[in-house]
C-alpha cells in the first residue's frame, strides 16, 4: 500500500475532473442546456494550471475560449437566423425557444425535432398559414441542426488541440 502514497492526489482529482468536463462538454454540443464547449474550455484550463502553465500555455487556453465564444455565438445565431430567412415572426421565434426547452425533457427526438415543432406552432397561431409555419419549422430545424454541427466540430477540434498542446 505504499504506492498509495506515492500518488499525486490533486492532479488525479484536476485530470479526472478534467475528463469529466470534457466528455459533458460533448453531451453539451448536443443537448442545449448544457454549456458544452465552455465546459471544454475549463477542462483545458485546469489540464493548463495543474501543470503551471507549462504543457499546455495560456495562449492554448485563450485559443479554447475563444473557440467556445465562437461556439456558443454560432448556436445562439444559426437557430434564430434559419427562422428569420424564412420569415419568422416573434410568435414563430417564441416557439422555436419552447420547442427547445420542451426537447430537453422529451429524448432524442425532443431534442431533434421539438424546436421544429414548436417554431412551427409559433408561426401558425402568429400568421395561420400552415405552408407559411411549416417553412419556418424546417427553416429553424436546419438552423438548428448546422449550430449543432458547428458545435461538434468545435469540440473536437478544442480537444485535439489540448491533446496536441499537452503531447507536444
Amino acid at each position: 500500500m505504499e504506492w498509495l502514497s506515492n500518488i499525486d492526489w490533486m492532479s488525479l482529482v484536476v485530470w479526472t475532473s478534467a475528463i469529466i468536463l470534457i466528455a459533458a462538454g460533448f453531451a453539451g454540443t448536443i443537448v442545449p442546456a448544457i454549456p458544452g464547449l465552455p465546459m471544454i474550455a475549463v477542462a483545458g484550463w485546469l489540464i493548463a494550471w495543474n501543470g503551471d502553465y507549462v504543457e499546455v500555455s495560456g495562449w492554448v487556453v485563450a485559443l479554447l475560449v475563444v473557440l467556445a465564444v465562437i461556439g456558443v455565438v454560432v448556436d445562439t445565431v444559426a437557430q434564430t437566423a434559419g427562422a428569420q430567412r424564412a420569415g419568422a415572426s416573434k410568435a414563430g421565434l417564441i416557439g422555436s425557444v419552447v420547442g427547445t426547452v420542451a426537447g430537453m425533457f422529451m429524448g432524442l427526438f425532443g431534442l431533434l425535432f421539438m424546436p421544429l415543432v414548436g417554431a412551427a406552432i409559433g408561426e401558425f397561431w402568429a400568421k395561420r398559414n400552415l405552408i407559411h409555419a411549416g417553412r419556418v419549422g424546417v427553416a429553424t430545424w436546419i438552423g438548428m441542426v448546422a449550430g449543432t454541427a458547428v458545435k461538434i466540430a468545435l469540440a473536437f477540434t478544442m480537444t485535439g488541440i489540448l491533446i496536441g498542446a499537452y503531447l507536444i
